[in-house]
């Protein structure tokens, strides 16, 4: 089967607008995390994660004005300027022609333009844009790509899916190129559920950490290109070489309780890329700082074999973004790999899960071929994904 490679990405969070910004913000420590009063989103303060909303603007405004694009700002949601940035960014200086019958455009989220549910910006829209369908017809229209979109909308492990939903189809030869762009926004509706699951720490995250009180919140977006041709813009070429997606069939909000289905999937995985546990060079793990997240992601990993690996979450940096997680973090995880760094868990000071796992609690360059992504959402959904040396 033909091998798929990475071809550029973008990340944009509240550590900034592209990939390179945000690994720089990592790689120093910054945490994107602040106490927000903002009456719109809760009723007192929290600590989350925003894109700050000026420069989203300014960014928004130079695309279109790149474009030609004859619509103003207002006519887009701030989820639509959010990936079409992103996309942007992540396809500026790739020679392929996205508009072609040969590329596959994939959209990953939980919520869409959720934000249009509250009342004061009901109006701003039509009652069709609130559907995922339309979010991606939007995006698709933008940037005029002939095939229609595929939406996958599977909790937290929506970008991840949308990976290898877009790995699976180009090692098909439907296609030869995919881009694979993720988003989600924080708005009254997010918190307020997350929030009745008194799953939101006041301060914060913590993951994997004994002291762990709650997960935080952010938004962002993220953008992958997957190619069948293997480029030469960064002297490492990375590739994807195995996938797969498992259900706990346990709970329709609470992890499983044993790690097993977890490891199934991180298992699954690493037979397809033809590679044992002792291979993979670090696992960036769900880690959402949540006592029963955490807790069950350490049996998995102990399962798996991985208890020998170093792990990290990148969600003490800009939190947790929903449908954009797997995209993001998944990118960062392949910069790490072409750096050759170990990138610490921001928040870990002492383990606090019943298996030993190895958290990674300071930076350290390391020779690595391979790592292993993981994530797990709501109705105990799991996923993994191998990113490999070529």
């Amino acid at each position: 089967m033909r091998p798929i490679f990475i071809a550029a990405d973008n990340i944009i969070t509240s550590l900034g607008f592209s990939t390179l910004a945000n690994m720089e913000a990592l790689m120093a420590g910054r945490i994107g995390i602040r106490m927000t009063s903002d009456p719109h989103l809760f009723p007192s303060s929290l600590p989350l994660s925003l894109v700050d909303s000026g420069i989203l603007e300014e960014q928004f405004m130079a695309v279109l004005n790149q474009y030609q694009k004859k619509s103003d700002s207002s006519s887009f949601t701030r989820l639509e300027k959010f990936l079409i940035i992103s996309i942007h960014d992540a396809i500026k200086e790739l020679p392929y022609k996205f508009q072609d019958q040969k590329t596959l455009f994939v959209l990953s989220t939980t919520k869409g333009n959720i934000d249009l549910l509250e009342e004061r910006n009901r109006v701003l829209f039509p009652e069709r844009r609130i559907y995922l369908w339309e979010l991606a017809r939007i995006i698709k229209e933008f940037y005029g790509f002939s095939n229609p979109p595929l939406i996958i909308s599977n909790a937290c492990i929506s970008g991840i899916m949308a990976l290898m939903t877009a790995f699976r189809y180009l090692r098909s030869g439907m296609y030869d190129q995919a881009i694979v762009t993720g988003g989600d926004i924080l708005s009254e509706f997010v918190l307020s559920g997350f929030h009745s699951f008194q799953s939101i720490s006041p301060t914060p995250c913590r993951p994997y950490d004994a002291y762990r009180d709650g997960l935080s919140l952010g938004e962002g977006a993220g953008t992958m290109v997957l190619t069948t041709e293997m480029g030469n813009s960064h002297p490492i070429q990375i590739q994807i070489t195995g996938a797969a997606t498992s259900n706990d069939a346990n709970h329709i909000s609470g992890p499983s309780r044993t790690g097993e289905e977890l490891s199934y999937a991180m298992l699954s995985a690493l037979k397809e890329a033809n590679l044992s546990p002792s291979d993979i060079g670090f696992v960036n793990a769900h880690g959402t700082a949540t006592p029963f997240n955490d807790e069950m992601e350490s049996k998995a990993i102990s399962l798996a074999g991985l208890l020998d690996t170093p792990v990290n979450s990148l969600k003490g940096y800009w939190g947790h973004t929903l449908g954009a997680a797997g995209m993001i973090e998944s990118i960062a995880s392949v910069q790490a790999l072409k750096d050759q760094m170990l990138i610490r868990s921001a928040g870990f000071e002492s383990l606090g899960v019943p298996e030993p796992i190895r958290v990674i609690a300071n930076n350290e360059e390391r020779e690595i071929t391979s790592c292993l992504k993981s994530a797990s959402g709501f109705g105990g959904c799991n996923a993994a994904i191998i990113f490999e040396k070529a």
